[in-house]
């Protein structure tokens, strides 16, 4: 799967947790859009540098939910659903910290503490 196809699945399903509570599709800038979209592309590039060809790698969708500081480093990343794979699970959290630093979250989505958080199902191996 390319990763155009990839971070528009992704992209359709963010979840935006804002201080005033989630931001709905619709009401979200080009510049939040086009912000979201780099931090998924950049994760699933990330997968696709890792990929060993010689080896099948497990697959399945893991929802996690990270906190992004003002300058793009990621200060913490958890699993909300798992794929009930511990392994996957773990692939997952360790895309997402060699992924960072992203670029600053625009700031209408940063928090007073100068923070933003991101839900989405992560679709690894596919």
């Amino acid at each position: 799967m390319g990763l155009r196809s990839f971070a528009g699945r992704i992209g359709l399903c963010t979840v935006l947790l804002t201080p005033g509570g989630v931001l709905a599709r619709d009401q979200t800038s080009a510049e939040v859009r086009d912000w979201l979209s780099a931090v998924i592309t950049k994760i699933a590039k990330v997968d696709g540098e890792k990929a060993a060809p010689s080896r099948r790698r497990a697959s399945g969708t893991v929802t996690i939910r990270l906190q992004i500081a003002g300058d793009g480093f990621v200060n913490g990343v958890e699993v909300e659903k798992s794929s009930g794979s511990p392994d996957l699970d773990e692939r997952a959290r360790a895309l997402v910290r060699a992924a960072s630093p992203f670029s600053p979250p625009p700031a209408p989505l940063l928090t007073k503490a100068g923070t933003t958080e991101l839900s989405f199902p992560l679709q690894l191996g596919r």
